[in-house]
């Protein structure tokens, strides 16, 4: 029935797979690249992460892949092991390690990330793509396309290589980039609104073609501009199958004794499961049907790709916001799409890796800024400021921190401002207290209804209302609707009741339960 519906949307899924196939080829060689990794695991690792992936996965629009928060640790994990079929072991168990995380049911923590905190991810990563792709849209690629971290390895951070680029200017670069930005707002503006052939024809694939078109004219001295090596995509060339099935490694199984390979194994597992949940709940944000990805599901899927990655050569995989970003913002439908895009990359590795090194990656920069700006729509920052302080401040702090940090780091600073008005709200909701004056004896009678939950983050305030009853008064403590009490505040309540009689307080609890010492 699956395999059914997945072929129902073909006429949108097609051309989004060809768009973000266009954008996974630059982007798997640059993350290789930054990884110290051979070129063509990258690609490796986006066949795999497309069509192993996403046949397993049961998100209809996420696409997998190299990431680029796994760069650093892939990168020092090499090092750390001394070769590459050693890390590839660790990738192998990572692998394992991510299967049994959803045989254990561990998918529940991609929902404990508030939405404003994933709001701000997606608005931060688009952001993110627009500076990243300044410089190659006007010909600077001194750093690896894929790299999303603010300290790059060419020794410039994000605005100073853009502050560079200005420096540096190739023409030809922008004369494409600019073509290109131009005809991918006409097409999204105005086109696809005319006829139905301009929204089964992605603007991006024009800008591809016509990039390809432009280079080879500047080559052959009809334009008087030029392109250099680094300036278009690298992709490795096979002369021949022969030649192709050598970028092919196998891991390295005399390692399986090496407790350092454990390790890596250990980090790169924990941290892909949560680049994968991170971008799991951002993408099923986007999904225009608002459909729930399965997040245990998705683990296993990933853990599968992490395997069969790992044992032919490939990279570690996630599921990738850039890419399930863009397969959405051109019409992607179905998994369909991304296992298309993992055929096509096999198809071309195979084929047409020499035409493919034509494409100017002031095309793909065009595209991808145009994917940054659907992430971050000046519509956004308004509605978020919209809806209050407790909304706004974690959106925009994970935006900052994001940009001058990286992906994880900005999720944590998100997630800690989130987890402030947390606790600022239990803080306050800890009870309930009302004030009455006993006619008879004229004293006044404090009522605190304690709440449903009551955990150790309550005490403060529990304890501030306690310290504010005055002498010679009556405090009833009411437990009746709480179904659980942090030990830190029975201890409290205990104390007080204790201490009242040096203030000439009379406490009364209902429904208080006193601890049970176990003998």
């Amino acid at each position: 029935m699956e395999s059914r519906n997945m072929f129902k949307e073909i006429k949108n899924d097609l051309p989004a797979s060809i768009v973000v196939f266009f954008v996974a080829v630059p982007l798997c060689l640059g993350i290789a690249l930054a990884s110290g990794a051979p070129l063509f695991s990258g690609i490796i690792a986006g066949i795999v992460g497309g069509i192993i992936v996403g046949i397993v996965s049961g998100s209809p629009l996420g696409v997998s892949g190299p990431a680029a928060g796994l760069a650093v640790i892939v990168l020092t994990s090499i090092a750390a092991l001394g070769s590459w079929p050693a890390f590839l072991l660790s990738v192998v168990i990572a692998g394992v390690i991510q299967l049994a995380m959803g045989f254990a049911k561990a998918g529940f923590i991609a929902y404990f990330f508030p939405t404003s905190v994933i709001k701000g991810m997606l608005t931060g990563i688009g952001l993110l793509i627009i500076l990243k792709q300044i410089p190659h849209a006007l010909g600077y690629d001194k750093d690896a396309e894929g790299d999303d971290a603010f300290l790059q390895a060419d020794g410039e951070n994000t605005f100073s290589a853009i502050s560079k680029a200005f420096e540096l200017v190739t023409p030809g670069a922008v004369l494409i980039a600019v073509i290109s930005i131009a005809i991918l707002i006409l097409w999204d503006t105005v086109l696809t609104k005319k006829h139905k052939i301009f929204q089964l024809i992605q603007g991006p694939i024009v800008v591809v073609f016509l990039g390809i078109v432009m280079n080879y004219m500047f080559q052959n001295g009809m334009l008087n501009f030029t392109l250099a090596s680094d300036q278009v995509v690298q992709l490795p060339v096979a002369q021949n199958l022969a030649d192709f099935f050598t970028q092919f490694t196998m891991p390295d199984f005399t390692q399986l004794s090496n407790p350092e390979v454990y390790k890596i194994a250990v980090v790169l597992a924990i941290v892909a499961s949560l680049e994968t949940l991170l971008c799991v709940e951002a993408t099923d944000k986007l999904d225009p049907d608002k459909r729930v990805t399965p997040t245990n599901r998705e683990l296993k899927a990933q853990g599968i790709g992490n395997i069969v990655s790992g044992l032919i050569g490939g990279l570690p995989i996630t599921q990738v916001i850039v890419r399930s970003s863009a397969n959405i913002s051109f019409g992607g439908k179905t998994k369909m799409s991304a296992i298309l895009h993992g055929v096509f990359l096999l198809i071309s590795a195979l084929t047409i890796a020499g035409l493919l090194n034509m494409i100017p990656l002031a095309s793909l920069a065009a595209i991808l800024i145009m994917v940054g700006y659907k992430l971050a729509k000046p519509e956004l920052f308004k509605q978020m400021y919209r809806l209050g302080w407790e909304q706004f401040i974690p959106f925009m702090a994970t935006i900052i921190a994001i940009l001058l940090t990286d992906l994880l780091m900005g999720i944590t600073i998100g997630m800690l401002f989130g987890i402030f008005y947390t606790l600022k709200h239990s803080y306050r909701n800890s009870h309930h207290l009302k004030t009455s004056l006993n006619k008879a004896d004229g004293i006044q009678v404090y009522h605190m209804e304690l709440a449903e939950e009551v955990s150790f983050f309550n005490k403060a305030s529990v304890l501030k209302a306690l310290d504010e009853i005055p002498e010679n008064s009556k405090v009833i403590i009411d437990c009746t609707r709480s179904k659980s009490i942090a030990h830190d505040v029975i201890e409290l309540i205990i104390n007080f009741r204790t201490n009242a009689k040096t203030k000439n307080i009379q406490v009364e609890t209902v429904n208080f339960i006193e601890p049970q010492l176990t003998s």
